[in-house]
């Protein structure tokens, strides 16, 4: 499939990285704003220069675009890429609300093209690892979800303003504070909590920026930090947690009646399941009675994520087939869902990451950080069709 790349910024660098794991992609070109950041892309990964969207949007050997520009460029980008007949897939979010978010569904349908949104970290073997956890009942039926995506207080001390990547591009760090972690974070969540549990019903929020001051100068400044209940089908609650407060915590902590699996790092894409099955009889439970003071010795010396994978066991991983990654200290395919979108047009079938997917995550998202504008608990009305681990176990 014939790839182009709009948004030549920070991500692009991610993207373009893990493009030689995936053969079944060719890079047509690519186009940005900055004529500066089109000509370190193309030189970096030799391309085709676009020097106008409409230029890209004319090439009829381009067959899906690539939208990485900034969020809130996001429908607009993606609405002149359907007008003119191109597939796209989307960084997260889609849109910056539900309605841009249906209407972008409603065109791709209306045009029968494909619309997909990042991030596709749930096609990861890490998160299928996960969900066959869950359906293999290792942990019993599922009652309680806590998901947490804290990436540290980054700003004002690490001025991340000054990172770059390999080609000296700038971290987007204004356009970040002002569009949210939330919008940019929450989707490395929902996307797994919804395919693992189906649409969700509800949402319960609070936001608020306990950061206004991060160390430059903002148009206006998003939440720092969001936290919201969601209700999913069949009694399960989902706690979210979104920050650049809290210490860094991506974490995924799933509760069944016969036990506990997590995983301690949701962005890393081989990252082991661990399984703690809950204490099953008398003889368990008296030994765990013996241990206490041990065990709470342990816990005011010691991480409790330490502790947790000294007390679990973990669960045998589905392999994954496309070892990719950014770099060794960065383990994600940030292609994974493009390529994945490729075997599906080859194929004639539907992407696993639909666009009413996407419409869904951005309604919940909305609902987390601007939880004032629904009265502070939403009935969601988007839905997207119910979802099927990719491997077996």
């Amino acid at each position: 499939m014939n790839i182009a790349i709009v948004g030549c910024g920070y991500v692009a660098t991610m993207y373009a990285k893990t493009l030689p794991h995936h053969g079944c992609l060719r890079l047509v070109g690519a186009h940005d704003s900055d004529p500066a950041r089109i000509d370190s892309f193309v030189a970096r990964w030799p391309s085709r220069r676009y020097a106008t969207l409409d230029e890209l949007l004319g090439d009829p050997s381009v067959e899906t675009v690539l939208n990485l520009t900034n969020p809130r460029a996001h429908f607009e980008i993606t609405r002149r890429c359907l007008e003119r007949g191109k597939h796209v897939y989307s960084e997260k979010p889609l849109a910056m609300t539900a309605a841009d978010a249906e209407v972008l569904v409603r065109m791709a349908a209306a045009q029968r093209l494909h619309l997909c949104s990042a991030p596709c970290s749930v096609l990861s073997e890490t998160a299928q690892t996960l969900w066959h956890a869950i359906r293999s009942s290792a942990i019993g039926r599922v009652r309680l979800v806590y998901a947490n995506f804290d990436d540290g207080m980054i700003a004002p001390s690490q001025a991340p303003w000054n990172w770059r990547d390999e080609r000296g591009v700038s971290w987007p760090a204004k356009d970040e504070f002002e569009v949210g972690c939330t919008y940019e974070h929450a989707g490395y969540l929902l996307t797994w909590l919804c395919a693992y549990f189906g649409p969700a019903r509800r949402v319960t929020a609070f936001a608020s920026c306990q950061l206004p001051d991060k160390g430059i100068a903002v148009d206006a400044m998003a939440p720092d930090f969001t936290v919201g209940s969601i209700e999913f089908d069949a009694g399960v609650v989902a706690r979210i947690t979104c920050s650049l407060v809290a210490p860094r915590d991506k974490s995924l902590t799933v509760v069944g009646d016969a036990g506990v699996a997590f995983v301690t790092d949701v962005r890393n894409d081989r990252a082991p399941v661990f399984v703690r099955p809950s204490n099953g009889n008398r003889i368990e439970a008296a030994v765990q009675r013996r241990l206490r003071p041990i065990t709470r010795w342990l816990e005011q010396r010691v991480p409790a994520a330490v502790i947790d994978r000294l007390a679990a066991k973990r669960y045998r991983p589905v392999k994954s087939a496309k070892p990719a990654a950014v770099a060794a200290d960065k383990p994600v395919d940030f292609l994974l869902g493009v390529s994945e979108l490729a075997e599906a047009i080859a194929a004639g079938r539907a992407p696993y990451l639909s666009p009413q997917l996407g419409a869904h995550i951005v309604e919940i998202i909305e609902a987390l950080q601007h939880p004032e504008r629904f009265g502070f608990r939403k009935t969601l009305t988007t839905t997207f069709p119910l979802m099927s681990p990719r491997s077996s176990c």
